[in-house]
């Protein structure tokens, strides 16, 4: 499966989001990426990332094509994670910033959408991408 099947097969589910394991196998086998907004204080990856971002009312997630970027060292401000974070790609979450939706993200990475729902109404519009495609 490529990312816009992947898209196109899970829109429309509801929240939260519970991806089949045939899809989950399917997009870690194709390096694809699926990402979500949880609650209203998380980003979620899922398939060939498994992981969460903190972003309580937004925040950005800082990736290679290796997946996320993570500081290994004890200083938050660590100069050496700081030159990282400046050649990563981004994925900014989006709390509350686009018609009805709850999440929403936005990024240069090439991707798919998707939309999850709530109660019959909107909830998020997550993304699914190709770990390849991450440019870095």
């Amino acid at each position: 499966m490529n990312t816009k099947e992947i898209a196109a097969a899970i829109t429309g589910a509801t929240y939260p989001l519970r991806i089949s394991k045939e899809i989950s196998a399917a997009a870690q086998a194709n390096g694809i990426v699926i990402v979500c907004g949880e609650s209203d204080d998380n980003m979620a990856f899922a398939s060939a990332i498994r992981d969460e971002v903190g972003c309580y009312d937004g925040g950005t997630a800082y990736l290679t094509s290796d997946g996320l970027l993570t500081n290994e060292c004890d200083d938050e401000d660590c100069p050496h994670f700081a030159k990282l974070k400046e050649k990563a790609a981004t994925i900014e979450a989006l709390w509350c910033e686009e018609g009805d939706y709850s999440w929403t993200f936005k990024t240069d990475i090439p991707h798919e959408t998707f939309e999850i729902v709530e109660d019959g109404g909107p909830f998020c519009r997550g993304i699914v991408f190709a770990l390849k495609d991450v440019p870095a």
